[in-house]
């Protein structure tokens, strides 16, 4: 450990932050109350250059890429998608310097503080799921310092992977195999979190506290989470069991999707779908010719409406996607591998491949003696609780939004990890609500588009920028209440639009109407 001078006193003010760097390291330094504080200035989800992005009135500090948050003052994680905490250094005013305790080999991550398996803990929780929400809670349990053992249940094949990037880096083909673990099995090992690959479980029971997988075992809980995530939906059309017809949900269906895309021209995608969508964009650049068939006159309406959902349609066809809008299937041709997509109306597509991006819907069949909602979903308190013992998290979980009173069931990549923390912690003697602010982002066409909050509905969209310029907030609103942004272009503002949204300072429409130049003066 060494000590160095690592900025003046006069380079930062209250509430700012800069990068430094020493020796090849990047660091961060903050001030806040006329304190400073030393992390690291990478975040660790994907390397977002955290001086870019925004320092809240408290110690939170946003990645400007993905939305991670980090407490500054002690470098632990506020908010996934990053699953490690920043590295911290200590430091200290020597009259007009700040001096900086510097390790031999800094880093610029740090894993949390978290137990292991002890064997006068017998206490298990199950978990049933190993995606986004499975993964963050085994995890969480540990951080919380839960000792007990801790089994995860998947019917996947291999340890939990990065699912959002199947459909934009490893489908495009800049993403390796190698880079889509969340964890590698030395993880696991090291906390004691055992992983059954492969498993389906075919029924819970609740009065008895066990679960029964598909080959007749069963194995007792004392907390269970559900974390099954959603299945894609499937066509019930002629020609829909068609070799080369693909869904994309899991790392198996990505790796044959990308084999027949190396041996095809043409490729038809079904449903204008986020999904969909940033498919037809990774299939552009591997220079497939790409037609994408969808009922709606625009993508993303329910979601976008028609303003922002145009502007996507403009852009892919700028791609050179070939976009059927206001269109349905008919049935898929070919005899053993597809050949072509017929229309209604007549036109048959020729098609090497296809896509179905029609959707996905909750994986909850193997529950029988739960409060289920009509489309599936499992219904759960603001502790994510389904009952005393058994709690549910991401796409399954039907959840009390504390910001509209309705129940919502969202499927995001970002909300499942959230959900997942929560209900670990409540599992582990906690009483947290869940109130954290959905985000969710998409790469297609060339451009990257944000999104905080949510709206099932609502009653007008405001825009405050150029869609032509590609430079824009969308304000969707309800009653003059905002419920959700959109951004293109704008990557400092969402980030202030989602501390808005957590604390509750969100402007009204008719504010917005008049005209704000900078939103953070609605800040704590």
């Amino acid at each position: 450990m060494k000590t160095v001078r690592i900025c003046a006193v006069s380079d930062l003010e209250n509430g700012q932050m800069k990068a430094f760097e020493i020796n090849g390291q990047r660091i961060l330094v903050s001030r806040i109350k006329d304190r400073f504080y030393a992390t690291g200035a990478d975040c660790p989800h994907y390397g977002g250059p955290l001086e870019e992005g925004l320092l809240t009135g408290g110690d939170r500090v946003y990645c400007p890429w993905h939305h991670a948050s980090f407490h500054v003052c002690n470098g632990s994680l506020a908010e996934p998608p990053a699953r490690d905490g920043l590295a911290r250094f200590d430091t200290e005013v020597d009259g007009e310097d700040v001096l900086l305790s510097l390790p031999e080999e800094p880093q610029s991550a740090r894993r949390p503080e978290m137990a292991g398996r002890r064997k006068e803990a017998k206490e298990r929780f199950v978990i049933i799921g190993g995606g986004a929400a499975g993964n963050a809670a085994a995890q969480a349990l540990r951080e919380e310092g839960f000792a007990g053992a801790v089994t995860m249940i998947t019917a996947d094949d291999r340890l939990p992977y990065d699912r959002p990037n199947l459909s934009k880096a490893f489908l495009d083909g800049t993403a390796e195999p190698d880079w889509m673990p969340l964890r590698d099995e030395q993880f696991y090992a090291d906390y004691h979190i055992e992983i059954l690959l492969g498993q389906r479980v075919t029924n819970v029971m609740p009065s008895a506290n066990f679960v029964r997988l598909e080959d007749g075992q069963e194995i007792d809980y004392d907390r269970l989470l559900l974390a099954t995530g959603g299945a894609p939906r499937r066509l019930d059309l002629p020609g829909a069991d068609l070799d080369n017809v693909f869904t994309l949900r899991s790392m198996a269906d990505g790796e044959r999707l990308v084999a027949a895309s190396e041996a095809a021209e043409r490729v038809v995608i079904i449903g204008g779908s986020f999904i969909g969508l940033e498919c037809a964009s990774s299939l552009r650049k591997r220079g497939l010719a790409v037609t994408v068939v969808e009922k709606e006159p625009v993508p993303f309406r329910h979601v976008l409406g028609d303003e922002v959902g145009g502007l996507f349609a403009e852009l892919h066809r700028r791609d050179d996607v070939d976009l059927r809008l206001e269109a349905q299937v008919e049935w898929f041709e070919g005899d053993g591998s597809v050949t072509g997509v017929r229309l209604a109306g007549g036109d048959v597509l020729p098609a090497d491949l296809v896509i179905v991006g029609v959707g996905v819907r909750p994986v909850t069949g193997y529950l029988q003696r739960l409060e289920m909602e009509a489309d599936g979903g499992v219904r759960v308190n603001e502790h994510l609780a389904a009952t005393p013992h058994i709690f549910a998290a991401g796409d399954i979980a039907a959840f009390p939004d504390r910001r509209t009173g309705e129940r919502h069931r969202i499927e995001h990549w970002r909300t499942a990890e959230q959900q997942g923390r929560i209900a670990a912690r409540n599992m582990a003697g906690q009483r947290t609500e869940y109130t954290a602010v959905p985000f969710f982002w998409t790469n297609q066409a060339g451009v990257k588009l944000a999104y905080v909050g949510h709206a099932a509905r609502w009653d007008r969209c405001l825009i405050d920028g150029r869609l032509d310029d590609r430079e824009f907030l969308a304000f969707y609103l309800r009653e003059d209440r905002v419920l959700a942004v959109a951004g293109m272009g704008r990557g400092a503002d969402m980030l202030v639009m989602e501390e808005l949204m957590r604390v509750f300072r969100l402007p009204s429409g008719k504010e917005i109407e008049t005209g704000i130049s900078d939103f953070r003066r609605f800040l704590p």
